[in-house]
């Protein structure tokens, strides 16, 4: 690369963010400070750090998106244009053309009454003129490039109509169609496995190598780091504490996330058993019946924890939903605690759920923004009639502690939190009622890797006290390498594998199972660009911390 020094897409200088408040009792507070941070044309920086360290908001203020509350100073420059407190008609000039943003979490960045191309052609449109017959044709070639199936089809589909990667993927499209000078990709790879995100990130390679457009990565991924990112800035408590190219931050390795402890169980008669189940979804609005999960028989038994792992689409969250009795089969049995859950009557089933807990992938979606973190996390105690007052009041300060997370946060809302932050509300409203089966749907893809240790810890911690039985749904091999008693692999709804976690991790019998293992990114960018026959290592600016 040229050695003068050109001007950067993006330049960040001591940016600054406060969260004020008219509540008296509250004091303000600067969530991010004096940060300086420059991207250049045609490269990748990965801004990391801990939940909560101040990463997601830095990256929101660039396009003006910062939560209500939110007090901005310093400068932000796009392509030399100050953004920093432009007004909205400047914004949204800028806005998918300069930068565009792919949010962390799709499920709350689509619109579910409407068709995806649709939402893509609007985007289309608010960018210039474009005929109906053109924006459909761009549609389905940004679903192509995204690696959706069946594009053509799947243009006319509503969001929910997709699994959770392939949402994912449409969110990078909206993301590309303004062909931005600079991508801002918040956990792009959160919701995908891992073979759908490394197909993603050699998009954002392509894109990058192709048209020079700048990437700025935020992720808690090192692996997703190492491969990818050509620069680093690691952030906390809203300072940044380092920056360095990615060989020289990975040449002093970081320390490895503790690997939960073996726990033993009784081999008693299985909590949940699935037994030759098959769902299938109807035709409906001209779309042909679709076969989600296909003659599946999986147990886990008390005090067990088995991973789910498969493709997006591979039918792992149909089959936890059904776990719940929230999905019914289409034949075979689901049983929880001897009782087929088919069968049942609904006010039966309500008492059966007592012992039930579901931790959504979606944090956003599953908090209600209007109740304060305190009400979320004791409704269910309220519900069920476990407590009520100050001993419901207390009952919600320690599994804030359990999540490691402040009593002081059950008067904070959701918006107020940071996407692990939530996850880890979601995650103390689920152990409300101490459940005996926890249906984990990517409990962990929120969180950065050092939030995500505390999680796993917790885990454990809470496994060994109440010995409940977990089906673990991930896309995180490595994850679930850690956590998982056995492992099953399901693809295209059929379970093709299923053993012991080690044995399934280090000798998988399978192809697929294989390309599964294969597919993981190691946080060690010389043999993860091995893999790939390339080291890039430019272009590189000096940035003044």
């Amino acid at each position: 690369m040229n050695a003068v020094k050109q001007q950067a897409v993006l330049a960040i200088e001591d940016l600054v963010i406060r969260f004020g408040t008219a509540d008296s009792r509250r004091e303000s507070t600067t969530v991010v400070d004096q940060v300086n941070l420059e991207v250049a044309q045609g490269e990748i920086l990965a801004l990391v750090g801990e939940s909560g360290s101040g990463k997601s908001l830095t990256a929101r203020a660039v396009l003006g998106l910062l939560p209500e509350g939110a007090q901005a100073s310093g400068s932000i420059e796009l392509g030399g244009q100050q953004v920093l407190g432009a007004d909205e008609a400047t914004l949204n000039k800028v806005r998918g053309t300069r930068a565009a943003m792919v949010f962390q979490e799709p499920q709350t960045a689509l619109n579910p009454v409407q068709k995806v191309g649709w939402q893509i052609a609007q985007v289309l449109r608010a960018h210039g003129k474009i005929s109906r017959a053109d924006a459909r044709a761009r549609a389905v070639e940004l679903l192509r490039m995204v690696e959706i199936p069946e594009p053509e089809r799947r243009v006319d589909w509503y969001p929910h109509q997709l699994s959770g990667g392939q949402k994912q993927r449409v969110v990078i499209a909206l993301a590309l169609s303004g062909s931005p000078d600079l991508l801002i990709a918040d956990e792009p790879t959160t919701a995908l496995d891992v073979t759908v995100q490394a197909e993603i990130l050699q998009l954002l390679r392509d894109l990058r190598d192709r048209s020079g457009t700048a990437i700025l990565l935020i992720t808690h991924n090192m692996g997703v780091v190492a491969d990818i990112a050509d620069r680093v800035l690691v952030m906390k408590s809203g300072q940044v504490v380092e920056q360095q190219s990615v060989f020289d931050l990975f040449a002093s390795p970081l320390p490895a996330v503790a690997l939960v402890d073996d726990v033993e169980r009784a081999l008693t008669e299985p909590i949940l058993r699935f037994d030759d189940v098959s769902i299938v979804y109807p035709a409906r609005l001209g779309n042909k019946a679709f076969r989600a999960v296909d003659q599946v028989s999986l147990s886990v038994r008390p005090g067990e924890v088995v991973g789910l792992v498969g493709e997006s689409g591979s039918g792992k969250t149909t089959l936890g939903r059904s776990a719940l009795g929230v999905i019914r089969a289409s034949s075979g049995t689901v049983s929880f605690d001897g009782t087929d859950l088919g069968t049942i009557s609904a006010a039966n089933l309500r008492g059966l759920r007592k012992g039930m807990a579901l931790v959504h992938q979606d944090p956003a979606a599953s908090l209600d923004p209007r109740r304060t973190v305190g009400q979320s996390i004791g409704e269910p105690l309220e519900v069920h009639r476990f407590a009520t007052g100050a001993l419901l009041r207390n009952k919600v300060e320690e599994l804030l502690e359990s999540v490691r997370l402040p009593k002081s946060f059950a008067h904070r809302a959701p918006g107020e939190l940071s996407g692990g932050q939530r996850q880890r509300v979601a995650l103390a409203r689920a152990l409300a009622l101490g459940p005996r089966l926890l249906v984990a749907d990517e409990p962990t893809s929120a969180l950065d890797v050092s939030v995500q240790a505390d999680v796993l810890s917790l885990f454990a911690d809470l496994r060994e006290e109440y010995k409940f039985a977990c089906l673990f749904i991930s896309h995180d091999l490595a994850v679930v390498h850690q956590v998982a008693d056995r492992v099953a692999v399901l693809r295209s709804g059929e379970l093709v594998e299923e053993g012991p976690a080690a044995e399934v991790f280090s000798s998988p019998r399978q192809d697929y199972t294989r390309r599964l293992v294969a597919a993981v990114p190691l946080p060690d960018p010389l043999r993860q660009r091995e893999g790939r026959g390339t080291t890039r290592v430019e272009p590189s600016l000096t940035v003044a911390v």
